[in-house]
C-alpha cells in the first residue's frame, strides 16, 4: 500500500509533479490557496498511485512523499 504525502504548505503549484505523474493521480487545488498564495498540489486519485516517484523527483521544492506501508505479516498470528 502506498501512501502520499504532500506538504501543500511549501507547494508553488509549479505543477511539474502533476504533468510528471503517468498515471494522473495530482491536481492542483484550483479551490484552494496555501500561505504563500498558491494553488498546492493535490492528490486527486490517490489510488491509482503506483509509486514511481516521478512527482517527487521533478518537485522542485521536494514537497512530495511517497512511504510504501507494508502489511503487517505478524498481525493475525498472535
Amino acid at each position: 500500500m502506498l501512501k502520499l504525502i504532500l506538504d501543500d504548505k511549501r507547494c508553488k503549484g509549479c505543477g511539474l509533479c502533476v504533468n510528471a505523474c503517468p498515471k494522473g493521480v495530482l491536481a492542483l487545488d484550483e479551490h484552494r490557496l496555501n500561505e504563500k498564495g498558491y494553488h498546492p498540489a493535490k492528490a486527486v486519485y490517490p489510488e491509482k498511485c503506483i509509486g514511481c516517484l516521478s512527482c517527487a523527483l521533478f518537485c522542485p521544492d521536494v514537497v512530495i512523499t511517497i512511504l510504501r506501508e507494508e502489511p503487517d505479516a505478524e498481525k493475525g498470528r498472535e
